[in-house]
């Protein structure tokens, strides 16, 4: 449908309406789950960001119940702006350490340098999102 073999740029003048189509609609995407450094953490915040940071550790049933929600936060529009820090609870010792960090399984929000919140264990999605939205507002 789009291959003009006689005239290339012809190709491309009927295809290019289309793709300009493809990124008007796709759908604005939050960051990805990222792993959580202290730069990564400084950088977001120096921007102004809102940052969630999850404290996991994957032998821990609330972390595991925790991650779909957090996830899925990810790809949801609404929270598109919030930086999400996947802290690793078994081996980001010094880390756990700067930020207070003494149980698996704890998020916090900050917004910009500012901790906003701070919840341990909690597991129903609607509580996790409200929580993460703290930092959007």
């Amino acid at each position: 449908m789009f291959l003009d073999h006689g005239n290339p740029t012809m190709s491309l003048a009927r295809f290019l309406p289309f793709a300009a189509l493809a990124l008007v609609a796709a759908p604005l995407q939050a960051q990805p789950v990222r792993p959580f450094s202290l730069a990564a953490l400084k950088a977001a915040q120096a921007a102004g960001k809102p940052v969630l940071v999850d404290a996991f550790a994957p032998w821990c049933p609330t972390c595991r119940a925790q991650a779909p929600t957090i996830d899925k936060l990810a790809t949801d529009p609404a929270y598109k702006d919030l930086q999400i820090l996947r802290l690793d609870y078994d081996n980001q010792t010094a880390e756990k350490k700067v930020l207070g960090i003494s149980k698996q399984s704890t998020l916090i929000t900050y917004k910009g340098n500012r901790e906003v919140g701070r919840v341990l264990g909690i597991t129903d999605p609607v509580q996790i999102r409200t929580f993460a939205a703290s930092a959007l507002r």
